[in-house]
């Protein structure tokens, strides 16, 4: 206990404490807090098409939840699949244009399952240094000879390329749209250095599923490769409902093998019926109409032109996560709460979340943002960064 609090005090001391705020509503574009605050303008959620309170959405999972009930006491391959699951697989396969689809508890249970389960020692997998934490943990797990290239940088992937041309295959994995930075992969250069020296490519969508692309498939959509990636991992936990549930999409041969020997598939109870509902009908809206994709690109522009104006340096480029970068801890922590007193909801981000000296406040764009929600949130970062100095 000691050591612990030990431990913790130098969390508290660093700056770097995560508290979590406790919301008393729906998640949304307004939030209430419990112990009052009512009427939040909430800009942290990954809530990108504002489809987690959709109306439709909900009654979906309901009728799903009385139909089917509250879940099958049970993983996949004893008697936890329902009819529901083997739909809305397949709908996930048609909506990425792949041959079969597997569902899991979350993304991170789907990129802990992948790479032990299709990687041997005589294999190897290429890695961006900045992957989020799932992908990294995921490839420890598996015995692969395992390469680090350096950000985004394709010199550096074709280095490492050509040093994995040893080993039988070789899988490229990336971000399609990387979390902290709100950055994009650079699949199209990715793809044909993987086509030089005949590698796979995997991509992790989870911040891009739904909303980048002209219909909202995803990076392979918006970059032109749909045809050139091999597999993709996503969740249904984002902007497809919001609650929970990962996939893997890809070849049919490939969800097969996960079927048989990917372990948080195997020993994890399968997705409960009202989740399943939720994304189901979310993929619906999503594939009748790509109105909600077109409004969240201008809303996205909106913010991000006028924090800039404003004289902020803003990560990433034409993403809805937009880090207002700040540098140090303790300044994002402080600005985060003084934004909440001015009725806006952010999140400072520190390490370990991003590399140390990197501290920003990340800004998450939705759909259902108005205009004037937009601007509101601007006009009060605008008086906190000239309070702290941020701007002069």
């Amino acid at each position: 206990r000691r050591r612990l609090e030990g431990e913790l005090e130098g969390i508290r001391g660093a700056g770097t404490w995560k508290s979590e705020r406790v919301i008393a509503s729906r998640q949304g574009p307004h939030l209430r807090l419990a112990g009052g605050g009512a009427g939040i303008l909430n800009f942290c959620a990954n809530n990108y098409l504002g489809l987690s309170s959709h109306p439709e959405v909900i009654r979906a999972g309901v009728e799903t939840l009385e139909q089917f009930g509250a879940g099958l006491s049970s993983v996949r391959f004893i008697c936890g699949t329902q009819s529901i699951h083997k739909d809305l697989e397949e709908k996930i396969a048609r909506f990425h244009q792949r041959e079969d689809a597997i569902l899991y508890a979350s993304c991170f249970d789907a990129n802990a399952g992948l790479f032990e389960a299709l990687l041997t020692p005589e294999d190897a997998v290429l890695s961006d240094e900045l992957n989020h934490a799932s992908i990294i943990d995921g490839i420890r797990l598996c015995k692969a000879n395992k390469y680090r290239y350096k950000h985004m940088d394709m010199q550096d992937l074709e280095a490492k390329l050509q040093e994995a041309q040893k080993h039988r295959l070789r899988l490229v994995a990336t971000d399609g749209a990387f979390s902290m930075d709100g950055d994009i992969a650079p699949l199209q250069e990715i793809c044909r250095l993987a086509e030089k020296y005949e590698a796979l490519v995997f991509i992790d969508e989870c911040h891009a599923t739904g909303f980048l692309g002209p219909s909202g498939r995803g990076t392979d959509e918006l970059l032109g490769v749909m045809d050139k990636v091999t597999i993709i991992n996503s969740t249904l936990g984002k902007a497809l409902g919001g609650a929970a549930g990962g996939y893997t999409t890809g070849p049919k041969p490939l969800v097969d093998l996960l079927r048989q020997r990917s372990r948080p598939y195997l020993f994890s109870n399968s997705l409960p019926p009202a989740v399943v509902g939720c994304a189901s009908k979310a993929l619906d809206l999503l594939m009748e109409s790509n109105a909600i994709v077109q409004s969240m690109a201008a809303k996205t522009q909106r913010f991000r032109s006028k924090m800039t104006a404003a004289g902020f340096t803003i990560s990433g480029q034409d993403h809805p996560i937009c880090p207002v970068m700040l540098g140090d801890a303790r300044l994002a922590s402080v600005m985060a709460d003084d934004m909440l007193s001015r009725g806006i909801y952010v999140i400072g981000f520190s390490y370990p979340v991003v590399p140390k000296g990197k501290a920003r406040i990340r800004v998450q764009i939705s759909a259902v943002h108005s205009d004037e929600d937009i601007d509101r949130c601007v006009e009060a970062f605008t008086e906190v960064g000239r309070k702290h100095g941020v701007l002069p």
